[in-house]
């Protein structure tokens, strides 16, 4: 019965091995747990799950199986009435069998239609048991292991918590830490950190408490303060955006991108442009043919040690990128593929975010160009993707 619920966890791309599989049988043969739900649930989590980003997809599919089981066992139940009913059935003669044929028919009918009534409930009902097991349980005087673990309304239960087994991974808490998915603008902070570096400058304006110790005992106990220069993130990072077009399907998460980054980096400087870069970006997009400023000068002002992040989904036509004049709102003197290449020369350490489904790339033959140009440095817009693009900027 448990060999589905591996292979069903297999099938979400949770990497649960065969070792770890056993170790959850034989935790189950030596009675680690008492025979109830709630304990399999955290056991099962526990020996085989082996990051918090794989705990929602384990919820579901947990979910999935139990629904798919109580369903299974509820309708085995039915049809083992049904067969006892029959085993218990009083026997009659040939002459008593002849007469009652017919009020035996009619109650084996009325017999089927219930049973048939009953399985329907048990498969169609959304908890997939027909009853209230699968959201709320109802309070009984069962002495099970599961029934004497739950109390009051809504199914609580007391050593665990203030929810029944069902409703913790109904609930999917850990659905945040599922590194697959679109981010959010708290997701994104987290994961920007990983860039963050700390160094200490300027004025002396923070309490030292290493240093004062050090220092009092040095001084024979006699107390002797120290102070030291507040710490502060040192990464100084350029954010090229690509609005307008296609862009705009991809608004909502470039703005929490946006709105994260500025709050992670104090030294974050940005821009914007279309599609490709060419040789002017602009500050405002509201004004970006009156107010333009020169990439030349944007190359220059910026010292080579700073983070280069372009956010754009590089869906555009190929001449766009390869050709002169390949812009679509003026004639460029030069291809978008010349300023990259000086961009990235510029400045190392650089990345492309795609707020594009990885899976489309290799369909859209801009995006492997863009691919080829950021040396296979572009990642996608989800929490993993904005990790590994982190990751690569610290190296």
């Amino acid at each position: 019965m448990l060999v589905d619920f591996f292979f069903q966890l297999r099938k979400a791309r949770i990497p649960v091995s065969t070792a770890e599989f056993l170790v959850l049988l034989d935790a189950l043969g030596r009675n680690v747990i008492a025979p109830s739900l709630d304990d399999f649930y955290f056991l099962a989590r526990l020996t085989l799950v082996k990051k918090e980003a794989h705990f929602d997809k384990f919820d579901l599919v947990f979910a999935q199986y139990c629904r798919a089981m109580q369903a299974t066992f509820d309708t085995a139940a039915l049809g083992r009435l049904e067969q006892l009913k029959e085993r218990t059935a009083p026997q009659h003669g040939d002459a008593e069998r002849g007469e009652s044929t017919n009020h035996n028919a009619d109650k084996s009918a009325a017999w089927r239609e219930l049973l048939n009534a009953k399985k329907s409930e048990a498969l169609e009902s959304p908890d997939g048991a027909g009853n209230d097991r699968g959201g709320r349980l109802r309070e009984t005087n069962s002495k099970s292991p599961t029934s004497q673990r739950i109390s009051g309304k809504g199914g609580q239960r007391g050593p665990g918590g203030n929810r029944s087994a069902p409703k913790v991974w109904e609930a999917r808490t850990y659905r945040d830490y599922d590194d697959q998915r679109e981010l959010g603008t708290r997701n994104i902070k987290i994961a920007l950190r990983r860039l963050r570096r700390f160094a200490r400058e300027g004025a002396e304006e923070e309490f030292a408490l290493d240093g004062t110790i050090q220092a009092t005992a040095t001084n024979a106990g006699q107390l002797d303060i120290r102070m030291q220069p507040e710490r502060k993130n040192k990464v100084k990072v350029l954010m090229l955006l690509d609005v307008g077009g296609s862009m705009d399907d991809h608004i909502a998460q470039v703005e929490e991108l946006f709105s994260a980054s500025k709050s992670e980096f104090k030294n974050l400087d940005f821009y914007y442009f279309h599609n490709c870069v060419y040789d002017y970006l602009w500050k405002s997009n509201g004004r970006r043919q009156a107010e333009r400023f020169s990439t030349w000068d944007i190359l220059r002002k910026f010292r080579p040690d700073t983070k280069l992040i372009f956010v754009g989904d590089a869906t555009m036509r190929s001449y766009e990128i390869s050709q002169p004049g390949g812009s679509v709102e003026y004639n460029n003197p030069e291809a978008g593929a010349d300023w990259l290449e000086r961009f990235t020369t510029a400045f190392p350490k650089y990345v492309w975010i795609n707020p594009e489904p990885e899976g489309l790339w290799k369909n859209r033959q801009s995006i492997e160009l863009i691919r080829q140009l950021m040396n296979d440095r572009m990642f996608p817009l989800t929490i993993a993707g904005l990790e590994r693009a982190m990751n690569m900027l610290k190296k």
